[in-house]
């Protein structure tokens, strides 16, 4: 099986930081420059299906279905399934810009994989139920594709890999999200998962563990 994660492309809330008071998380648009990107990554994703026609998982966010539609790639599809399991990190409904704030500081000094935003979710929380996407993924039957395109966030990303290959805690930690409209590839060769290349690490990982 060959999974190929493709990040969202550019947001609204990635260049406006307070669309995220006005606007549910859910619902943030992309923007011109994102709707460019969207639209440059079909061919390239194109590419590296060679001919292939995947399976598609899409989180049910409007940013990531835009993407997936600006891609243009849906007749080379098998099928495409919106798959809520795979949407972003929960931090609650319309958000405060002061206390959003507070929360990313204490997110950083607890740990992004443990600390619980208030009214939403852990890291922890999000590996539970990408966890159960792999798990029903690894148990579909001989007629499912077995290349399969991601459409996703750059948290939940990163927490699909950790689960793939078993990395500690602190590594998730110590790595970066890919860049928006980004992507990896994870292919299974037998018993074990390759990645075509590291995500970007903004500090080693405490207990030295590597990506490799």
């Amino acid at each position: 099986m060959r999974i190929i994660l493709l990040r969202h492309a550019e947001s609204l809330g990635n260049v406006d930081e307070l669309a995220y008071t006005r606007i549910p998380d859910h619902a943030l648009p992309l923007t011109e420059a994102g709707r460019e990107q969207a639209r440059l990554a079909g061919p390239e994703i194109g590419e590296i299906l060679d001919g292939q026609r995947p399976a598609v998982y899409v989180s049910p966010y409007l940013r990531t279905r835009e993407t997936l539609r600006l891609m243009d790639i849906r007749d080379s599809c098998e099928r495409i399934v919106p798959e809520p399991r795979l949407r972003e990190q929960d931090w609650g409904n319309l958000q405060d810009p002061r206390d959003q704030e507070v929360q990313k500081q204490r997110r950083h000094e607890f740990g992004h994989f443990f600390y619980r935003l208030p009214f939403g979710e852990s890291g922890a929380d999000v590996d539970d139920r990408v966890a159960a996407f792999l798990s029903e993924l690894a148990s579909c039957g001989e007629d499912h594709p077995e290349t399969v395109l991601v459409v996703s966030h750059g948290l939940t990303i990163r927490l699909l890999c950790r689960r793939l290959f078993g990395w500690s805690i602190e590594l998730f930690e110590s790595l970066s999200n890919p860049a928006t409209c980004e992507y990896r590839v994870v292919e299974r060769v037998g018993d074990k998962w390759t990645l075509d290349r590291p995500f970007r690490q903004w500090r080693d990982s405490p207990d030295g563990e590597t990506q490799d």
